[in-house]
């Protein structure tokens, strides 16, 4: 009897061949850190503590922040969070259709791999690039910055609702087409009940992840706060700099804290 419940309570014994590819993955990635050292300078570390008048002069300003511009900051982080808004909503209408054609059960091979490739695309170009591009095709000003965080969050709130779409439970699928529904009527049915509330908290992260986002696309004119903070550190304006990330600091806060009330009721 004893000897059951050692056995009941030993930790599961991996295979030799399990090891050896864990082995492989960890020392391939310290490999890959100790290779990448000199390339991305890490060397530098220790000038961050050196104390250099640069540095003395920055932390001295930016403890006192200059809030004289305060409504400018506010109406600009408003901006700011209205592009987020609607790029998280554009990025919506683009990752619901996306997502359940890459998900292996729901779409056949020849319409998923496509698809996923496609996503992939949209995951790879950086947000600048496809602001960059919607700043030529029309013009300066927050669309293009909208736009950019579409496209970006598009692909990868497809990839994350395609995953979530592939890990449902088949059981009210299938008595969904046991009622002789239609394919769509099993994905609105069987489908989307269970991946509602996860998509809604992938959306809601990305939102909150694009209001930071945003604040960068300032520099291919999208406007925003981000054209602030810029601004005050080109004039090296650091207790503006200060004022600026403050405010920053505390709309991303708001945000979180009322996605998280959203998530509870949700989840």
């Amino acid at each position: 009897m004893a000897g059951t419940q050692e056995a009941l309570l030993a930790p599961p014994q991996r295979s030799l061949g399990d090891r050896a590819f864990d082995v492989l993955i960890w020392g391939g990635l310290a490999l890959l850190l100790v290779a990448g050292f000199r390339g991305a300078e890490i060397a530098k570390l220790g000038d961050l503590f050196a104390g250099s008048q640069n540095m003395r002069q920055f932390g001295a300003e930016f403890v006192r922040p200059n809030f004289t511009d305060w409504r400018l900051y506010v109406a600009n982080m408003w901006l700011t969070i209205q592009m987020a808004l609607w790029g998280t909503a554009f990025a919506l209408v683009i990752a619901v259709p996306l997502g359940l054609a890459a998900a292996r059960n729901v779409s056949p091979v020849w319409i998923q791999q496509p698809v996923r490739r496609f996503l992939d695309v949209l995951r790879s170009v950086p947000d600048l690039v496809v602001g960059a591009i919607f700043v030529v095709a029309i013009g300066l000003g927050p669309f293009a910055g909208v736009m950019a965080l579409a496209v970006n969050t598009g692909g990868v709130l497809g990839k994350l609702f395609s995953e979530a779409v592939e890990a449902i439970d088949r059981a009210p699928v299938e008595g969904v087409r046991a009622t002789g529904a239609a394919p769509l009527q099993e994905i609105v049915w069987g489908v989307m009940p269970q991946v509602a509330p996860l998509w809604t908290s992938y959306a809601l992260y990305r939102f909150e992840a694009n209001a930071r986002s945003a604040t960068v696309l300032s520099l291919i004119g999208a406007g925003g706060i981000g054209q602030n903070l810029f601004d005050s550190i080109n004039s090296f304006a650091f207790d503006q700099t200060s004022a600026i990330v403050i405010v920053i600091v505390i709309a991303v806060s708001a945000i979180d804290l009322l996605s998280q009330v959203i998530r509870t009721r949700l989840l």
